[in-house]
């Protein structure tokens, strides 16, 4: 097999395992975390009504510096913590999207609790 495609097989069975273990609520969304090479972005998204509540990446156009560094996701996570707050989401569960809790995950995750986010 493919060394890239076993990589991203991989990576969708961790994913299902943890999405297997926790949903987001209306009370407590769910705050995705997607990161690739290049970028990386934050969501959160209500389960029970199948709805994206706000979203922050380093793709769109506003954003102009590189987003694959540890300074681009502590950006998004306060990003993310700021457009939250205008919706009154005070709580989320964290979904790491099956890559670990370390480096850029963890810094957009720092800086969403800085911003005011409880998870």
């Amino acid at each position: 097999m493919d060394i890239c495609k076993k990589k991203s097989k991989d990576l969708r069975r961790r994913h299902n395992r943890v999405r297997n273990k926790i949903a987001g609520t209306t009370e407590r969304p769910r705050l995705l975390v997607k990161r690739t090479l290049k970028n990386i972005s934050a969501m959160i998204i209500d389960d029970s009504e199948g709805k994206t509540l706000v979203a922050a990446t380093t793709a769109c156009k506003s954003f102009n510096e590189y987003g694959g560094n540890i300074t681009a996701a502590s950006q998004i996570g306060k990003k993310i913590a700021e457009l939250a707050a205008e919706k009154n989401v005070k709580t989320v569960v964290f979904d790491r999207g099956g890559r670990q809790f370390h480096g850029r995950v963890k810094a957009l995750a720092d800086a969403a609790r800085e911003g005011g986010l409880v998870f």
